[in-house]
This record gives C-alpha cells, structure tokens and sequence, in this order.
C-alpha cells in the first residue's frame, strides 16, 4: 500500500493535536441493545494510540440507514457507552454531527479523551458527499485518520471528503491500524499468494460477486462455488434444481465462467434439500442430479463438503466469502461449519486464511474459529470489491507515502 498509515506519524507530534477519526462503529442491535460488539473492539487499538499520545479524539461514524434526517433509533450514544467501557476511559458524547455544531463542545474536550459525535448519516450530505459538511469536519482537526475499512468503498463526506478537505488545509488523511491491517493481507494474498491458492466464493447470488469471480478465476488453483449461487451454476450445467433459487439472468454468465475456469472451476457434487427453510422440514442428501419437484437446494453435501475441505486442507493461501448454505438456520448450517473448520485446520499448519466480512465473518464466530484464521475482515462491501480489483475511494483519498 502506498498510503501514509498513523504509524508513519511522529508519536510526539500528536501530543495536544485534535485528529478526526472515521471508524466503522455500525453495529447490530436486538432489542435496543448491542447484540455484537466486534466493529467497536476492532476500533479500539488506533483510539487507545492516539489517547495514549495525548491526542483530542473526534470520533466519526455511521450507523443503520437513517436517510439522511435525526432518528433516535439510530443514535450512537449508546455505541459511546459501549465504546467507554471497552476502553474503561471516558468517551464524551456529543449529540450533533454537524462539525460547525460540535465545534464549541469539541473545543472543551481534555487532551486523550474522545468525543463522539452524532450519526453520520443524520445529515443528508454524508452519502452525497458534501464538500461543505466534509470542511466542517475537516476544521475540527489537524490531522484525518480513516480507520473505516467497511465504509472505504463508500466516496461519503466523512471518507473521501473530508480526506480531500482535511489535505487542503495542509493536513494529512492516513490509514489508521485496522484499514492499514485490512489492505495489507488483502493487498498482500492477491499480489504473493502462495501456491496452492484456493478462493471459497458462496452466498446467494452470482450478480452480486461477478467481480471476484471473475477477478479471482485467473489467480487461484481452485475456486469453489457453494450456497445458493450454485443453483444457477447446475442450470448452466443443465440441471434440475427443483424449486432452488436461481438467477434466471445470471444462467448465460455461470456457463461463460465455467467454460473459462475449467477443472479450476469446482461445484459441489450433493446437496441438502428440503422442500421449507425450517428446522422441522425433513431433509434429504441427494446428487446434484436429483433435485427435483419441490426441493429446495439450502446447502452442500457431505460429499461436497468432504471434496472442498480436502482441497482446502492441503492449500497454503484461502479467499472465503460468503456462506456454503442457509447457516443461520441449523439444519443447513453444516456445510458452512465444516468448511470454516476445514480453514482453521490450513490456518494451524500454517497457511493464510483471510475472510471476507458479512456472513463469512459470522459463519466464522459461528464455527468458533476465529481466533485460529489469518484475518477475518470487517468489510463485507469493501472487502468484495478489493478482491474483485476494484479501486475504494476511501483509500484513494489518503496521502501518498513519499
């Protein structure tokens, strides 16, 4: 990456310096409370740096999708709170998000403490990316750091932006730890790979992940195909899949990228089938040539399951994302299980793992197997489009090295 990173900045610079952090603090809620913490824990190394450095926090962040107006349901306080106990420092809520709003209570903040400011997305500029509202952020501070890798695919007022303002004033924009970690094992398994290199590609729909397909094809040793974008592989192959989720559109390109991938190309050879997606339906093991009628495809087979963990045991570099089946639901949960063991395992000997974030990440939690792979990404969005070739925006904004 030829991007500054915050530790390309001077550690005594910071003291008494106000820095406009970007985290990707959007976290899930149940029931009004956190139901997963992770974006916030993986927020916490760049925050407790630059405190430890003695330097004023502003905190930025998006969270849900509240269109651009207030909405109490979406408000970060309760992140903050979440935030101040996770660091056992005080984190300073501020309710606006505005910076020329948050400028007079961003000014009364003690050095080392962080000030949260309001949802991001309270404001419809963020998404359009308003160069106004970049400034006000922009003029809070003296230094940006963008530690959003899950929002660095997004061009907002709070990642590009504000970037390009904070630059213009003579500052610098700079990768903070968890974005310079990201870019760096996923930069660093696209660009050095070690052989074999196998990419796990699954989840509903091809449409969504041409570009990684797509990207990766060229790359890898064996790309395996599960969840439902498989079914529309089987119909390319002329195969029945009963009454599968299929993208009747997306038929042409799943024969295209067979024809392409050749023996590289692998689909699963069984499959689980049920004719509901409940725990109850009764579930039946068949070959990929005999769904029929009323099945429903909703995961991978022991024989698939078998064939891809093989190959993914005796790989030293893994691309996973996306899930082999409906793995929220227990009776179709296996074939995901199995494959997140099957990386853990080229993981402990070794090998380099790295997910994609979204339903990988969960499958992985899931699995309970996270602590033993390379890196699991916080960056669903991002991550897909980094691994498809794509350029992120939010990257492309921060200052060069040099």
């Amino acid at each position: 990456m030829n991007k500054k990173t915050l530790s390309d900045v001077d550690v005594a610079w910071l003291r008494g310096r106000t820095v406009v952090v970007r985290a990707d603090l959007n976290v899930p809620f149940e029931s009004g409370q956190i139901s997963d913490d992770q974006r916030i824990c993986a927020s916490i190394p760049t925050l407790v740096a630059l405190s430890d450095a003695g330097a004023r926090i502003v905190l930025l962040s998006h969270l849900g999708r509240p269109k651009g107006r207030p909405d109490p349901e979406f408000s970060l306080a309760p992140v903050g709170r979440r935030l101040s106990e996770l660091l056992e420092r005080p984190v300073s809520f501020i309710p606006h998000a505005d910076g020329r709003r948050a400028a007079g209570p961003v000014s009364n903040v003690p050095d080392g403490v962080i000030a949260l400011l309001e949802n991001t997305r309270f404001l419809e500029g963020e998404t359009a990316n308003d160069e106004a509202l970049a400034e006000s952020w922009a003029a809070l501070g003296e230094l940006y750091v963008n530690d959003a890798f899950g929002a660095a695919h997004r061009a907002h007022a709070s990642t590009t932006g504000l970037a390009r303002a904070m630059v213009a004033r003579g500052g610098e924009a700079v990768a903070g730890l968890l974005m310079a970690k990201e870019l760096r094992y996923l930069e660093e398994i696209l660009r050095m790979p070690e052989r074999p290199f196998i990419a796990i590609v699954g989840g509903a729909k091809i449409s969504s992940k041409i570009g990684v397909i797509s990207s990766l094809l060229p790359r890898v040793d064996r790309l395996l195909i599960g969840g439902a974008m498989a079914n529309t592989f089987f119909r390319a192959l002329g195969l029945d899949t009963g009454a599968s989720l299929v993208e009747e559109d997306s038929i042409e390109i799943a024969r295209q990228l067979i024809e392409e991938g050749g023996e590289r190309l692998v689909l699963p050879i069984d499959c689980v089938v049920a004719s509901e997606v409940t725990e109850t339906s009764p579930v039946r093991i068949v070959d990929r040539k005999a769904v029929s009628g009323d099945d429903k495809i909703l995961d991978i087979g022991p024989a698939s399951r078998a064939r891809f963990s093989d190959m993914i045991r005796r790989s030293r570099s893994i691309v996973w994302n996306g899930p082999m089946g409906v793995f929220e639901v227990d009776a179709f949960a296996q074939g995901t299980i199995e494959i997140a063991l099957a990386v853990a395992e080229a993981c402990d000997g070794g090998a380099m793992g790295v997910l994609g974030g979204g339903d990988s990440a969960a499958a992985a939690e899931r699995a309970g197997v996270v602590d033993r792979l390379s890196h699991v990404s916080t960056g669903g969005g991002a991550s897909l489009e980094l691994l498809a070739g794509e350029r992120l925006p939010g990257v492309d904004a921060l200052t060069n090295q040099g």
